[in-house]
Formats: C-alpha cells, sequence, structure tokens
C-alpha cells in the first residue's frame, strides 16, 4: 500500500459536520502527497454537511445522498458512486450504509476501521484496516491513522476552510453593528442532551460583558440555525447587555466567515465549535453527554469545561436527568475560560481548578 499512488480516491463520511471538519487535515496529507492531475479526490456526504466541502480546494468532486429522501434516494446515490470509477475508497462513516458504498463503488482497495470501532459488520466489507483504536482518541487523530496506513509522509494539521470574499463581506455586513471585540456564543447542537441552558448563557454573557482586568468588555454574537431561534429567544430574556441575534440567519459558509471576525467564542460540542477551531477562534467548549478526550475541538483543547457527574460521558441524545452535568457548568467558569483564551489575567486559581476538570 504505501508508495501506491491512486488516481481515483473516494471518501465516504456523509454525516456530522464535526467528523467533516476534522477528517480535512487528512484529506490535506493526501493532497501533499498526491497532487492534481495524478490523483482525483471525490466525498460522498448528506447536503447538511456539503456546504463545509464546496469549493474546497483539497476536492474535486462532491456526491450527495440526501438521506432525507432514503430509502428512494440510496440507488440513484450509489449510481452516481459506481460511475466514478474509483480504485481507492477510505471508509470513515464506519457503519453498513458506508461499507456498501464502498463495495458499489467497484474499487479494489477500501480502507476502512478495524471491528473493534465500527458498527454493523462494517469491517467485513473492507480489504485493509486501521489499527483499533482507543475509544476515547481524538477522532482527528483516529483519521489519520489512514494517511499512516497508506504511508502518507507527516503533514502539517491543516483544514483549508477559507471564506470566499463574498461570504466575508457578507459576515462584516451581519456584524456591522457588532463593536469590537466580539464573543461568538453558539446556542446549540444536534443533541438535546448536549445543549447548555439559556439562563446560564446569558449570565455568561454579562460576565464578559463587563469587561476584566486590561480586557475590554466583549460584544455578543448569537449563532444559530432555525432550531435555536427559541434558545436565543431564552437567552434575551435573561440578558440585559445588548446582543447580535443572528440565530437562524447564517448559514455554514456564514460561520466560516463569521468566526475569524470573532475575538473568541463558547458553547457545546457540535459541529460550529469544530468550525470554529479550524478557522483559528479560540473555542470554550462545554462537555457532559460527551467527552472532551474524544471531541475536543482541534488546538484548543486545554480550553474544555467538563460538568463532573458519575453518568459523564453518557453519548445520550435524549438526558434523564435534565442535564444534570451542563447544570454544573457554572457560568463563571465560562467566563473566566474566555479570559484566559484571550491572554487575560483573571482568577488564576480558579483557572487551575478549570484545568483539573478539562
Amino acid at each position: 500500500m504505501p508508495g501506491s499512488v491512486p488516481s481515483r480516491v473516494l471518501i465516504v463520511l456523509h454525516g456530522a459536520i464535526g467528523d467533516v471538519v476534522r477528517a480535512l487535515p487528512l484529506i490535506c496529507r493526501m493532497r501533499r502527497a498526491w497532487p492534481r492531475p495524478n490523483t482525483h479526490i471525490a466525498w460522498a456526504i448528506e447536503p447538511k454537511s456539503a456546504p463545509i466541502i464546496e469549493a474546497h480546494p483539497w476536492i474535486d468532486e462532491i456526491i450527495l445522498y440526501d438521506r432525507a429522501r432514503a430509502p428512494w434516494s440510496f440507488v440513484p446515490f450509489l449510481r452516481a458512486v459506481r460511475k466514478g470509477h474509483f480504485d481507492l475508497v477510505i471508509d470513515l462513516q464506519r457503519h453498513l450504509k458506508s461499507a456498501v458504498t464502498g463495495v458499489i463503488s467497484g474499487a479494489r482497495r477500501r480502507i476502512g476501521f478495524d471491528a473493534a470501532n465500527t458498527k454493523e459488520l462494517n469491517h467485513r466489507f473492507s480489504t485493509l484496516r486501521i489499527s483499533p483504536q482507543p475509544n476515547l482518541k481524538l477522532k482527528l487523530l483516529q483519521y489519520q491513522e489512514f494517511g499512516d496506513l497508506l504511508g502518507l509522509a507527516p503533514a502539517p494539521l491543516e483544514f483549508g476552510l477559507e471564506a470566499s470574499e463574498q461570504e466575508r463581506a457578507r459576515a462584516r455586513e451581519l456584524m456591522a453593528g457588532a463593536p469590537h471585540p466580539r464573543l461568538g456564543v453558539i446556542l446549540g447542537s444536534s443533541w438535546p442532551s448536549r445543549i447548555y441552558f439559556p439562563e446560564a448563557i446569558a449570565d455568561a454573557i454579562a460576565r464578559l460583558a463587563q469587561g476584566a482586568d486590561g480586557l475590554a468588555p466583549m460584544y455578543p454574537v448569537l449563532l444559530g440555525g432555525p432550531d435555536e431561534m427559541e434558545i436565543a429567544t431564552a437567552v434575551l430574556r435573561h440578558l440585559d447587555p445588548p446582543a447580535l441575534n443572528l440565530a437562524g440567519f447564517t448559514s455554514l459558509r456564514d460561520l466560516i466567515a463569521i468566526f475569524p471576525e470573532c475575538a473568541a467564542a463558547f458553547g457545546p460540542d457540535s459541529g460550529p465549535m469544530h468550525i470554529a477551531a479550524a478557522v483559528g477562534c479560540p473555542i470554550v467548549s462545554l462537555w457532559g453527554a460527551t467527552a472532551a478526550e474524544r471531541s475536543a475541538p482541534w488546538g484548543f483543547a486545554d480550553l474544555a469545561i467538563t460538568g463532573a457527574i458519575p453518568c459523564h460521558p453518557c453519548y445520550l441524545r435524549e438526558c434523564p436527568v435534565g442535564r444534570e452535568c451542563m447544570r454544573r457548568i457554572e457560568p463563571s467558569e465560562v467566563a473566566e475560560m474566555v479570559w484566559r483564551a484571550l491572554g487575560g489575567r483573571g482568577d488564576m486559581e480558579a483557572a487551575a481548578r478549570l484545568d483539573s476538570r478539562a
């Protein structure tokens, strides 16, 4: 396998936005080793995550799988995959559906995860597998194991996420009424169990809006999709300082341009959290149902705050005990960690306490 240069590669990773973002450094490594025009790289992905890789400099082709129209959309999707004439498939999804996609592609080389890390007998369909991965190893580093197996030279961990000039202009327009320094506030997550409480979000914002020793007051920018509009309304109800509410008004592509305009951000385990990290925005992440050890945003793991509770991490989408883990994250801790991210002195004793819990 090492030294063998494929002509047509298919990446299979359909779903979660955060997973797609964390797979990009692997694509960077592949593209450095296999430049155009020798190697064509395609990505099989769902529409919700596709904007992340639209016009991406390392990706040549996007093949969409519209899960919302399943099962009727699956056969046309497989036909599109088959027409790609791929000679290498890299299955990062690890489910039966992704395994079937690899087989239907006709590729003779199909690399996947070990049986210990797959579901639905996915491993039985791959021709080569990476070594078993510890459950709490960062996903980004798990993906890098594929590059090691392929014998690719080490490369800088880059994401290649770049907004267009039009997208940057839109971000500046959206945020024109928000003075610097701006605080990105990620409101939601795809799992209800991971969402922080509106009153706690408002409390953390209020503390940061007061400023700190040597640091200017921060102006909050509320970020979320249509599903987070209700949370945004609840936050504003508890909030005295002014805020810019962009919940329901931004797309994933907008976020790639918005986060660089923010001095820092905070929020729960989510796709936007990983986008913020990928474009270099210091992100304070809040953890309860899931584990920072596995999914902390790259480069900012030291800014993770975990709600201490015996059942953490449960990996349940719905919490049976009222999100007690998230309730145990104090707004004062969030504010302290944001000040720390910005280089403020703050309360060093509190910072040490947060280190021990992160």
